[in-house]
């Protein structure tokens, strides 16, 4: 990186924890990755002169943003971001992102090529955390789609999978675990996911994760997330609130790359319910849904959208 950039980078960064209200609005524990996209986007934006745009991009650089583990050998990514978090005295948020058919829609495929390799990588990924802790998300949209009728996968094997990765994480010290649960306009009854989130280990994870990659808002989520917690003898739940702060978009296509989003909740144990235990961003803002409405492929930086959601949001 020449060194401009890098001048530019670390204006960024101080700019993010100054001016944008990163470590005095967010409250530990979450660490905020200091080389992520909109960093690197900010900064070679401050560095040619867009100023404006580069500050608004530091409304997504100064938060914590979760780090996603799609592919094979996780091990050093996984060891280097919890070390640099506890470094920092916080701890990384992570997903695991690899069970196999990962995607019905077969919009992110990919995943592990058989159940074996899966068991494999959990255990590489649960090595790699020591016992520096983190709060990992287990495989976004797994439950959910076998319950709407997913037929490329069989439900018993994946739930055993899923089953397998929150035993395996938990067994780590200080590792804080919660299982996707879908989201509040994908399966409204709530009830549908109960015998299937039981089956996935529910009931040894520290809870459900909700909203990830969607838009609905932190009412409808809390709402759906109390109505888990009542039918799972109580569990848990964190919402993902990186780009609901307009709540869902109403026309076609709703879920991918929608239009007019904002930035939502920044991330924080800091909520009003106690069976909340966070509001993360787990899908990182300015990253595609897919090849809709203009977008590149899902999970491609998309500076434009990024910059929409960050000029959309409340203060």
């Amino acid at each position: 990186m020449p060194t401009p950039v890098r001048r530019a980078l670390l204006a960024t960064l101080l700019a993010g924890l100054c001016c944008a209200g990163a470590t005095r609005d967010v409250p530990e524990p979450f660490w905020i990755t200091p080389d992520s996209r909109a960093a690197q986007q900010a900064a070679a934006w401050r560095s040619s002169g867009r100023t404006t745009d580069a500050a608004l991009m530091d409304r997504i650089a100064g938060r914590p943003q979760a780090e996603w583990l799609n592919g094979p050998n996780p091990a050093p990514v996984v060891r280097a971001r919890t070390t640099a978090a506890a470094q920092a005295g916080r701890v990384a948020v992570l997903v695991a992102y690899y069970i196999p058919n990962r995607d019905c829609g077969q919009y992110s495929l990919g995943g592990a090529p058989t159940s074996a390799a899966y068991r494999a990588w959990i255990d590489e990924f649960a090595t790699a955390l020591g016992d520096r802790g983190a709060y990992v998300i287990v495989e976004p949209d797994a439950v959910a789609q076998v319950v709407a009728g997913c037929t490329q996968v069989t439900a018993s094997e994946r739930y055993a999978l899923l089953a397998h990765a929150v035993d395996r994480l938990k067994r780590q010290p200080h590792t804080h675990v919660y299982l996707d649960a879908g989201n509040s306009s994908w399966i409204p009854e709530a009830w549908r996911l109960v015998a299937a989130l039981k089956a996935s280990g529910v009931a040894r994870a520290d809870g459900v994760a909700l909203n990830i990659s969607n838009y609905q808002t932190n009412k409808a989520s809390s709402t759906y997330g109390d109505q888990l917690s009542k039918d799972l003898a109580g569990t848990h739940y964190v919402i993902d609130t990186s780009r609901n702060g307009n709540g869902p978009y109403t026309g076609t296509d709703a879920w991918c790359n929608p239009p007019g989003r904002a930035l939502g909740t920044p991330p924080t144990t800091r909520t009003d319910n106690p069976l909340l235990d966070a509001y993360l961003w787990i899908k990182r803002p300015g990253e595609s849904d897919g090849t809709c409405r203009g977008g590149p492929a899902a999970g491609q930086w998309w500076p434009s959208n990024a910059l929409e959601l960050a000029r959309n949001a409340r203060p």
